[in-house]
């Protein structure tokens, strides 16, 4: 299934100069995970706190390109400069759903929007990334299955900030897109955990 993910390698090696350098200066995987992690914890409450102001969610699309790249910074600085860990193996997915969950949670303040709808969502975009966690623990690998992974989810959330900034995207609109995110959730829940156990025979 297409997923976003899918276009890593070429992103990562547009980053691949910066990675060098972030090495260099002493930089390590870890520290850029939970730097990510920090940042997106502090967009979401300030998006959390002001949420009347709309031209804040602008905010969201810019963020979210900057975390993808720091998301590949960590794994690379990981892999390629002997970085790997334990620890570093629990951050970088503790990490991501923390984000995420600070990331996506404030739409739910937005006036007409489903806060339950913002809620489920949330709920399902953790279980989804707990279905491809539990990959190696079947014999298979650590499942990124699409068609709505953490990268495409960022791209979407990042289409509402923007929406929801401009004014073009009015409640109704947003619910729409929010509940098509959902159900293609619950279609990566059950291809990550198909495709897991089709690995595994």
């Amino acid at each position: 299934m297409l997923s976003i993910y899918q276009l890593k390698p070429h992103f990562q090696n547009l980053l691949r100069p910066g990675v060098k350098y972030l090495y260099d200066s002493g930089v390590s995987a870890n520290q850029v995970t939970l730097a990510a992690a920090m940042l997106s914890l502090l967009l979401g409450s300030l998006l959390a706190i002001f949420h009347q102001h709309a031209w804040l969610f602008a905010l969201i699309p810019l963020w979210m390109l900057l975390r993808m790249a720091l998301n590949a910074v960590d794994g690379m600085l990981a892999r390629e400069f002997d970085q790997q860990s334990r620890l570093g193996a629990y951050l970088n997915e503790l990490c991501d759903l923390v984000a995420d969950g600070a990331l996506y949670l404030p739409f739910a303040l937005l006036p007409g929007v489903s806060p339950q709808l913002v809620v489920v969502l949330v709920l399902f975009a953790l279980i989804s990334e707990y279905a491809g966690v539990l990959g190696p623990m079947v014999g298979a690998s650590r499942r990124y299955d699409g068609p709505m992974g953490k990268s495409d989810r960022a791209f979407c959330f990042g289409v509402l900030g923007a929406g929801v900034a401009s004014g073009l995207l009015p409640a109704s609109g947003i619910n729409g897109l929010l509940a098509l995110i959902l159900a293609l959730l619950l279609y990566t829940l059950y291809n990550r955990v198909r495709q897991g156990l089709a690995e595994a025979v």
